[in-house]
Parts: C-alpha cells; structure tokens; sequence
C-alpha cells in the first residue's frame, strides 16, 4: 500500500471512531480565534477557554486590546502562561490590524502571516476553522503522530505542513489536524500510548513503539 492510500485509510478510520473531532478553542469571531491560539501557546485549550470566556466579554475589538494598560491585559491572561510575551504578541498583531487592515482580520493566509507573532501554524488555524479553507496546523501531536505513522520523517513543523499537502487529500485537510490531535489525547499519547488499544495500529510501522 502506497503512502498515500494508507494515509486515506488512517483518515477514514479516525473519523469513524472520532465523529466529533473539531476544534477544541471557543470563539465566534474568525478575531477571537486569532487570540485564542495565541493564547494557547504552552497552554491546554480548556485552559484558554477559561480565560477567554471572561476576556471577550471585556475585549471584543483590536482597539479594545490595545486601549488596555500591558500589565493588566497580563494579568488577564496570566493563567495561561508566559502572559508577558503573549500580552506582547496580541496588543502588537491588533496593532497591525488596526494600522494595515482597518482593524479587520485578514482573511488571505499570506496576509495573516505578515501579523506580529502569527506563524504558518496560527494562520492554518484560523483559515481552516474560521474562514472555512483548506489548511493543515502543525501542533505537537500533528508532528508527533505524524512522524510515527510514516507519513513524514521530518522536525521542522513547516516542511510536516508541506509534506502532508502532498499527501493527505485537501478536502481533509483541517480535519486531519482534529483527528490526529484527537488520537493523541486518547491513544496515541505521548508518554503513555495505548498500543494494544489502538484501531490504526496496523497502518502504523511502529505499534509497538513508545511514542516519545
């Protein structure tokens, strides 16, 4: 079996056992999600949720981000950790915003990697899941899981996104990051994988495999 053919295979099983596998941020607004996976640098997404469950209520626009004093805009997102440099990143990407677009939210991907702090990944996230294209984010697990499967023998997160394009059909694209992270919380975890349990261990090289 070919590698793409196996990759389809993984797919279609994945989503047969993980129907509900979406993202896992809360947001309304294609904005909310920018901050949200800023926020979610280090972080757990039920973390997130948290916090921004009580920060869009206080910041709903660009302006409102930047109007704030630095320090209390860390000391709202100080459970999230390294708050310093994330209250950094999100008052000076809204500052671009502001400045470039007219305080909207870029809707082209190369548009939202010129913004102050937002990567491949953070710009794949928000296309994917809020302007509704086709994008591959390259979390941990994506990396991770990816590389045990045999999809791609590779470190750098932005040549995995490459690789995968190639490989995985483009319709799947954004839900092969859910699904895959979806494994990795329930099987495939990182320190304690569940092998024997596992539905895709027979496309996978490595069942047996401690997954570090």
């Amino acid at each position: 079996m070919d590698k793409k053919a196996r990759v389809q295979k993984v797919i279609d099983l994945l989503k047969s056992n993980y129907p509900e596998a979406r993202i896992a941020l809360e947001f309304k607004t294609p904005f909310q999600l920018l901050i949200a996976t800023i926020l979610a640098a280090q972080c757990t997404d039920e973390r997130v949720n948290q916090v921004t469950k009580t920060l869009f209520r206080k910041y709903k626009t660009p302006v409102d981000f930047i109007s704030v004093g630095r320090e209390e805009l860390e000391k709202e997102i100080f459970s999230t950790g390294f708050y310093r440099q994330k209250a950094k990143s999100i008052q000076e990407c809204c500052k671009a915003i502001i400045e470039k677009y007219d305080g909207k939210l870029p809707k082209e991907f190369d548009e939202l990697t010129k913004l102050p702090g937002v990567g491949r990944k953070t710009a794949s996230v928000i296309v994917g899941n809020a302007y509704g294209e086709p994008a591959i984010a390259v979390d941990t697990h994506v990396k991770r899981i990816s590389n045990i499967l045999g999809f791609v023998e590779e470190e750098n997160a932005d040549k995995i996104e490459l690789l995968l394009k190639d490989i995985v059909p483009t319709e799947d694209w954004t839900i092969y990051s859910h699904l895959i992270a979806s494994d990795g919380r329930n099987i495939c975890i990182a320190r304690r994988p569940k092998c024997q349990e596992c539905f895709i261990s027979k496309f996978c090289p490595y069942p047996e495999k401690p997954n570090g």
